[in-house]
């Protein structure tokens, strides 16, 4: 597999290189923002609580601002004629709705039931009470995996698309039917997999984190896009407009990571064992998910632009909607809320190492460079 295919260009091993020494140690920072927001959490609990509560129908006030300026860099420098040339190739897209809603809510029961519901189920002693009745906080934690599992990305996974170089334009659009799959298939999916006929679905939530975390950096960066490349020109844009603005988008990730943990944290801080049961199964299934993803879109001959969000996104997690339903079914202390903060733990880092794999396998699939939104115009170079 060693050899392109059908490419315009001879193209290194690994998609991207030349990075600066900060996004070379993304990692580090990520961990590092991560302690930080825990300290902050404990240090400064009333600052924390405070922010928390600035929410409207459990979306972060705080944190969509963040995601704001973390998807705008992104989102302007989307070329949308790529957007429009993916609806006419949708093989990447039935790929994401295949392992999204067909393969990833089963595999995240299986994963769970039989790590927290067997074999670790001696460590997870308890219960608590939820709705008047006694559940097993194994249970518990099982029903916040499986609401982690069915509800696919739709804003952090352009982040991952756009740092491992792939096409930001089928990105979108996969993104796009993903959202809109969840707003009809989340409830009843949910309500079957957890056997819980009453479940309630935070539909508000939904909608208002799609508008939020998409719709409005995708208009701001589509208007903003078309304004600048119309009055200042293409070279202005690309020598001058985005060399200020790319370190703002990974800035923004890190301070999400921050707030996350600062209002958060203490769920982590007093469940350390727990932490790590919980993290077992939804470790694994993140990798799974992405390995038959990945393994998938060879098989189909995507090139390397369109394979890489295609299995990212399947193998992340639209965790603020996991949280909110969490909360809102079995409450803010219980084990399912705990579960789902948990997912946010882990996932971060294990994308960003997923990441790493998709640019050091890119010479497995055919490239069409031209199709990438590179986080740096300097990172060209690697495709020449």
């Amino acid at each position: 597999m060693g050899t392109n295919r059908s490419q315009t260009s001879t193209v290194r091993v690994q998609a991207g290189s030349n990075l600066s020494f900060f996004e070379k140690y993304l990692t580090v920072w990520v961990f590092l923002c991560i302690f930080i927001g825990i300290a902050l959490g404990r240090l400064f609990p009333g600052v924390a609580i405070a922010l928390d509560a600035m929410s409207m129908y459990q979306v972060s006030i705080p944190i969509a601002v963040c995601l704001f300026f973390m998807m705008y860099p992104i989102m302007v420098k989307i070329d949308f004629t790529q957007a429009a040339n993916a609806v006419r190739a949708p093989k990447p897209v039935i790929l994401t709705l295949v392992v999204n809603w067909l393969i990833k809510p089963f595999t995240m029961v299986a994963f769970a039931q039989f790590f927290l519901g067997w074999l670790f189920r001696s460590l997870i002693v308890g219960t608590e009470i939820i709705r008047g009745s006694e559940v097993t906080l194994a249970n518990s934690y099982i029903a916040g995996t499986i609401l982690l599992g069915i509800a696919p990305c739709t804003a952090m996974v352009l982040m991952w698309g756009y740092l491992s170089y792939g096409n930001q334009g089928h990105t979108l659009v996969m993104v796009a039917v993903n959202s809109l799959a969840m707003l009809f298939l989340y409830a009843p999916l949910g309500r079957w997999l957890l056997a819980a006929n009453d479940l309630t679905v935070p539909w508000q939530t939904i909608v208002l984190s799609v508008l939020i975390y998409v719709g409005l950096p995708l208009i701001a960066g589509m208007y903003s896009r078309y304004w600048i490349l119309k009055h200042k020109g293409k070279e202005w844009f690309e020598r001058k407009f985005l060399k200020y603005l790319t370190p703002v988008a990974i800035t923004a990730l890190l301070l999400t990571l921050v707030l996350l943990f600062a209002f958060k944290g203490e769920l982590i801080v007093n469940n350390p064992l727990h932490i790590l049961l919980i993290a077992v199964p939804l470790f694994i299934q993140t990798n799974f998910i992405f390995l038959i993803s990945y393994v998938a879109a060879l098989k189909m001959n995507l090139s390397y632009e369109d394979a890489a969000p295609a299995a990212l996104i399947g193998a992340s997690n639209h965790f603020e909607v996991a949280i909110a339903t969490a909360v809102m079914l079995f409450g803010l202390n219980s084990g399912a809320a705990l579960a789902t903060v948990v997912g946010v733990l882990i996932e971060v880092p294990v994308m960003l190492m997923l990441v790493e794999l998709c640019k050091r396998t890119a010479a497995w699939f055919p490239r069409e460079p031209e199709k990438a939104t590179l986080p740096d115009p300097r990172c060209l170079k690697a495709f020449e």
